[in-house]
């Protein structure tokens, strides 16, 4: 009396994939063919036979979308999300269903608790302060718009982490939902790939208003910067998003405690079942590319403005050269050493309690000193701070 639907069930792992790809294009074709509909219906002249044409082959386009993805429309999407959870007719293994997580975070020293959420909840309200008054001395001066960016991703990136990690010291009650982890862990990666390009972006500036100092009022203009910092977010997003989405579509059978403070990749592939090299090879790929070209774009930019600033006399303003960048340098060398250890350190190599360490460094220790770094070692900061204080 009915047919089952196998759909893409024979790609288990990109069911989460899949379910985006469909509900953004979607989404997409139903707004794009409205839109020239109306278009033509309004703006344009319809006496035109193109015109006409146009808005024909838009209709006839949703309701061919309507048709393969039958009434309601979401029917689609719907069957794609129920997949993602393990269907007995389809898979062979009974694998439990893991419903939440327990973060363990630092339940290993457990005489230190207290002194932990005293110590994190200090970063985290200097965190806050500090980033908070460069938002604020920083917007209202135009010529200061990167640090404004910068400090706000500090801000969101911290606020990730911090929160959950003081709630569970300060209860000791370490539960994470499925879902509750699967946002965690998104706007984390999130937030650190599009750090990773905004400051590649920074030091991009640098190179310009250093090597090249005569164009770089117009080259680094108002409208280049804001297309720079928007491309950092665009990009950021999806990516993640989808890394996301197909590390959760994977089944999770065995323990459900992350030694972890965060739900971070490393550890929760750690419970996956079934085989995960497609996500360490997505993983390794998204590294490369959001941590280690980055890196490696910075480290060559800063190679040449210190070949540059060598040659200049020293009467010009060397040392104010170099105190420009300092402050870049600083920030790059604590975010990306301890990124680049934890996700592309060698598998055999990996260990739990290594990888707390390091993630301290680019997700709590970097947004703490980032506001210190960039008040004391920035000279246009300063002058904005003196202007704004009576």
């Amino acid at each position: 009396m009915e047919f089952l639907l196998l759909d893409f069930a024979d790609v288990a792992h990109l069911q989460w994939f899949l379910f985006g790809l469909s509900l953004v294009t979607g989404i997409i074709m139903l707004m794009g063919n409205s839109t020239i509909i109306l278009i033509t219906k309004v703006g344009l002249d319809p006496q035109i036979p193109m015109y006409s044409f146009l808005g024909n082959f838009s209709l006839l386009e949703i309701t061919m979308d309507s048709i393969t993805k039958q009434a309601p429309k979401q029917k689609c999407l719907i069957v794609l999300f129920s997949q993602m959870e393990p269907q007995k007719d389809l898979v062979d293994v009974n694998f439990t269903s893991v419903m939440e997580f327990v973060l363990l975070g630092f339940s290993d020293f457990p005489n230190l608790q207290m002194f932990l959420f005293v110590m994190f909840l200090f970063i985290y309200v200097v965190t806050l302060m500090g980033n908070g008054i460069i938002i604020l001395i920083t917007g209202t001066d135009q010529t200061l718009q990167t640090p404004i960016n910068f400090s706000f991703l500090e801000i969101c990136y911290v606020s990730v982490t911090l929160p959950r990690m003081l709630v569970n010291l300060w209860t000791q009650k370490r539960h994470i939902s499925l879902s509750a982890c699967a946002t965690q862990m998104s706007c984390a990666l999130m937030f650190g790939n599009i750090e990773c390009l905004l400051l590649t972006v920074m030091a991009y500036d640098r190179y310009m208003a250093i090597c090249n100092p005569l164009p770089y009022p117009l080259v680094m203009n108002r409208k280049v910067c804001v297309q720079l910092v928007s491309a950092c977010w665009i990009t950021g997003v999806p990516v993640e998003i989808g890394q996301t989405c197909q590390i959760f579509s994977l089944p999770f059978c065995r323990s459900n405690q992350i030694n972890h403070y965060f739900c971070d990749i490393p550890p929760v592939l750690k419970l996956a079942c079934g085989d995960i090299f497609l996500n360490e090879m997505m993983v390794f790929t998204v590294a490369v590319l959001f941590v280690m070209i980055p890196f490696l774009l910075i480290l060559g930019s800063y190679i040449k403005i210190t070949s540059t600033i060598l040659k200049l006399p020293l009467a010009t303003g060397t040392a104010k050269a170099f105190s420009t960048c300092s402050s870049h340098v600083m920030v790059v060398t604590l975010f990306f050493g301890s990124g680049i250890i934890t996700y592309l350190r060698p598998k055999s190599k990996n260990s739990s309690r290594t990888d707390k360490f390091f993630s301290l460094f680019y997700t709590t220790v970097t947004p703490m000193f980032n506001p210190l770094i960039y008040t004391l070692r920035n000279k246009d900061v300063l002058m904005a701070l003196r202007k704004l204080l009576p």
